[in-house]
């Protein structure tokens, strides 16, 4: 039998609401991707050159540090892989999430919160990082989704 695992990173809460969603819908397992240094509102002022994210983003090598390595990618087949986009991409910190684990033969489906863009080359940015695995882009969950919704757009992977 296939295991699931919902993997997310929310910088303020939003990504975890569907994520946890989505792993209950799923009967998943749910691992939350910690920062190290936990960002604070100021880090995440995209208007503000020298805040912690806009640094970041900027330099596409930076592999902000995970809090623990302990989401036993091993035991799991499909992983659904959450973030907010960031500069039309995944936050630096999903690359480190992806480079911690071996994701060989895994199936990766990435789903996303934004505030008004979308995937853009999201996908191709984070494949060098899982090497091995299939990445799907699975769209974005904005909005209040029911149990049953998650299910059925799940259920397209």
């Amino acid at each position: 039998m296939e295991k699931t695992l919902v993997a997310y990173f929310s910088a303020s809460g939003t990504t975890a609401k569907v994520a946890k969603d989505l792993a209950e819908a799923l009967s998943a397992d749910a691992y939350e991707i910690r920062p190290k240094t936990p960002y604070t509102r100021a880090d995440l002022n995209w208007m503000d050159k020298k805040a912690r994210s806009t640094v970041e983003m900027a330099d596409k090598s930076s592999r902000p540090e995970i809090a623990d390595g302990d989401a036993h990618i091993e035991e799991y087949d499909k992983v659904f892989l959450g973030f907010p986009i960031w500069w039309y991409v995944a936050p630096t910190i999903i690359n480190t999430f992806l480079e911690s684990y071996d994701f060989s033969g895994k199936k990766i489906i990435l789903f996303a919160t934004s505030g008004g863009s979308g995937f853009g080359r999201t996908k191709e940015g984070l494949a060098k990082s899982a090497q091995g695995a299939t990445i799907v882009e699975g769209g974005l969950l904005n909005g209040r989704h029911s149990a049953a919704d998650l299910k059925k757009w799940s259920e397209k992977f």
